[in-house]
């Protein structure tokens, strides 16, 4: 077999070709995978939801409700159990984030208090802003939002006036978190009337 000539013309060529070879197996590949990936994401939030929210045995991806707030659409999946609300669990978002967008998965009980969170994606500082996942659930100081009451108003870092102690040296990241838990509280009160 005769070699090709190192030329330009037969460079590009080459090189196409071998572009459109990986472009179609890459093509392949997120075809055959999309299904799974979608599977896997559904998996993760009826998790998610299971942790924030009581004891339920609806299925709170069917009965989802969009809410407006604040310009953006924030999803509520109520929680029922024989047929009774017993809670929520709502996806909000800030936009404020030191990184970019913090999204959380806020449960709300139906007396208005915090059962949990879970935060689902954000791109704060590794070992600072990334602290949120778990800084809001200890039990130490002012950090722990958990069982906080919703209708006592909204939630603030100390350094303006509220009563959350911030993540040490990342109080841009605690508040954009606290800025979608708020969010979170108020599409929970707009769509309870809905849900009930």
């Amino acid at each position: 077999m005769k070699k090709l000539s190192s030329t330009l013309p037969n460079m590009l060529l080459s090189l196409t070709g071998i572009c459109l070879m990986a472009a179609a197996v890459l093509s392949f590949v997120n075809d055959s995978t999309k299904e799974t990936i979608a599977q896997s994401k559904i998996k993760a939030l009826e998790t998610a939801i299971g942790e924030v929210t009581p004891a339920f045995d609806n299925k709170p991806l069917d009965e989802k409700m969009t809410v407006n707030i604040s310009g953006d659409d924030l999803t509520v999946y109520p929680a029922k159990k024989e047929g009774t609300l017993v809670g929520a669990a709502i996806e909000s978002v800030s936009h404020d984030g030191f990184g970019g967008d913090v999204k959380v998965l806020v449960g709300i009980d139906t007396e208005g208090k915090i059962i949990n969170y879970s935060v689902l994606q954000m791109t704060e500082t590794p070992g600072l802003g990334d602290k949120m996942v778990h800084w809001f659930k200890t039990d130490k100081g002012g950090q722990s939002i958990l069982g906080y009451d919703t209708n006592s108003g909204h939630l603030k870092v100390s350094k303006d006036g509220g009563s959350v102690d911030a993540i040490t040296a990342a109080t841009i990241s605690s508040r954009a978190f606290l800025d979608a838990v708020n969010k979170a509280q108020d599409a929970y009160k707009e769509a309870l009337a809905q849900i009930q």
